[in-house]
């Protein structure tokens, strides 16, 4: 995860994206691979990005072999896991669960406002 977060940020920092964005969404990719690796039985998970103007859009694409679609739930207050996707919700400005292009997986995709950027992909 932390390979996937460290690409990304130097991704975006190449781009000219803002600080606070490129933080932001190295967190997002950490939450939404880890929930990829721990949730799905995934032989193969990519991360793409795509930044036109203000919004900066992180998707994670599964093979979608997990037992249940991604969703925020309540941990409690013992817990050590259960908040990521309540933690990207806080950041994204809206996120979602799709099918993957192939149609044999998911991909899980947050979008994020940034300080306007170069069209990029």
């Amino acid at each position: 995860m932390a390979d996937a977060r460290g690409r990304v940020r130097a991704c975006l920092r190449e781009w000219g994206v803002d600080l606070e964005a490129t933080d932001d969404a190295g967190l997002v990719v950490t939450e939404l691979f880890t929930n990829a690796v721990r949730h799905t039985d995934s032989e193969k998970i990519t991360c793409s990005l795509l930044a036109l103007g203000r919004v900066l859009r992180v998707e994670v694409t599964d093979q979608g072999h997990g037992p249940t679609e991604p969703r925020t739930r309540t941990a409690d207050v013992d817990e050590e896991c259960g908040r990521g996707l309540l933690l990207v919700s806080v950041l994204a400005q809206s996120w979602g669960v799709g099918p993957a292009e192939d149609g044999e997986g998911r991909v899980v995709w947050a979008e994020l406002l940034c300080a306007p950027t170069r069209r990029h992909r």
